[in-house]
């Protein structure tokens, strides 16, 4: 069975400026919204764990999980982290006619 693409969008804040907020998206291919969380929190385990080792971050991920840098001084809020199949931002180019 194949897997459906899963965005997963986590919190974020700045430890040094708690101002600063946003949050950080993961993408990958995933069996529900439960597993992409898992796998999204996976990937960013493995990315934190290199950087503070000064080793090169892993880019390609399985099912598509990666990253593509690390940025200390931000705390992920996995907890209040939401999962749900994934949709283009761009999506509404194909609705709609435009110029450039």
């Amino acid at each position: 069975m194949a897997k459906d693409y899963f965005e997963v969008d986590v919190p974020i804040r700045n430890t040094q400026s708690p101002g600063l907020r946003g949050v950080h998206v993961f993408t990958g291919r995933a069996d529900s919204n439960s597993a992409a969380i898992k796998a999204a929190h996976e990937v960013y385990d493995a990315v934190r764990a290199a950087a503070e080792a000064g080793r090169e971050i892993p880019h390609g991920g399985t099912d598509g999980w990666g990253a593509c840098g690390y940025r200390p001084g931000w705390e992920l809020d996995w907890p209040a982290a939401k999962a749900g199949p994934w949709k283009s931002p761009y999506s509404w180019l194909k609705r709609q006619p435009f110029e450039l």
